[in-house]
């Protein structure tokens, strides 16, 4: 009786450990996210889900290496970029859960205030269609330009109707934004792009976003996985008091959580 009391506690240890024999592979983009990730390893580490974290050096492979099951999930974007690469890519991917915000700002070495920017400066801006919508509209807030009545997040340089200080924009791959502040007079970059290149859009940006809702980052898996127990221990890790400590300390308020 004894050897089939051991037998059965041992088949039921097992058996819940199933679930969490294979190790996950997170997509991220480097800088916050990967570092955040990190923290998030450790914490899901001890609920029994190990974590392979790969870097993506710009925002379209994640998520098409997500749909390929090159990784099982990813956190680099927020809604309305998959939303687009959804759309675009015809890709079946979801979001599960929030992630942090990381507001857009505007930099420059050139100049130090809006009032200094000059006639026929040069501005770059992300060149995707929703990171690139993003910062239009941080332009069009800054009174910069003009946007198409109601375009919203669908917004692109053709969708422009007034540009009183006759900007010449210049859409970029968002990796490249903080280097090519040496030749324009003008970038807006994403806040994981601009840590990693040592600015802080608190203490560096000429201007910053609101918090805005639909720019939050996400959690993305495959619509298969959306209900998978291991998803719900990532979310739950994520979401944790200790990674929460981890961007209050490590960032300063450049980055916030959304828990």
């Amino acid at each position: 009786m004894k050897k089939l009391i051991v037998a059965a506690t041992l088949a039921a240890l097992f058996s819940t450990g199933a679930a969490f024999a294979e190790t996950k592979k997170v997509g991220v983009t480097p800088g916050p996210h990967a570092q955040l990730v990190e923290k998030v390893k450790e914490v899901a580490a001890k609920k029994g889900l190990e974590l392979d974290i790969i870097e993506f050096s710009d925002y379209v492979v994640p998520n098409q290496a997500l749909s390929d099951g090159d990784i099982d999930i990813n956190s680099f974007q927020h809604l309305p970029y998959l939303e687009n690469q959804v759309k675009e890519r015809g890709l079946d991917l979801v979001s599960v859960a929030q992630s942090v915000n990381f507001p857009m700002a505007g930099y420059s070495k050139k100049i130090k205030a809006l009032s200094e920017l000059k006639d026929g400066a040069s501005v770059s801006i992300p060149n995707d269609p929703s990171n690139g919508a993003r910062a239009l509209l941080l332009l069009a807030d800054q009174k910069l330009i003009t946007l198409k009545d109601g375009i919203g997040v669908k917004a692109s340089v053709a969708d422009i109707t007034g540009n009183p200080k006759n900007l010449n924009i210049l859409e970029l791959d968002a990796a490249q934004l903080p280097r090519s502040l040496d030749d324009v007079d003008l970038a807006a970059i994403t806040t994981n792009y601009a840590l990693a290149a040592g600015l802080n859009p608190k203490s560096d940006g000429i201007f910053q976003e609101s918090m805005k809702a639909p720019y939050v980052g996400i959690i993305a898996v495959r619509a298969k996985d959306k209900d998978a127990d291991w998803v719900k221990t990532f979310v739950e890790s994520y979401h944790s008091p200790e990674v929460k400590a981890f961007i209050e300390e490590k960032f300063k308020g450049a980055i916030t959580p959304t828990w």
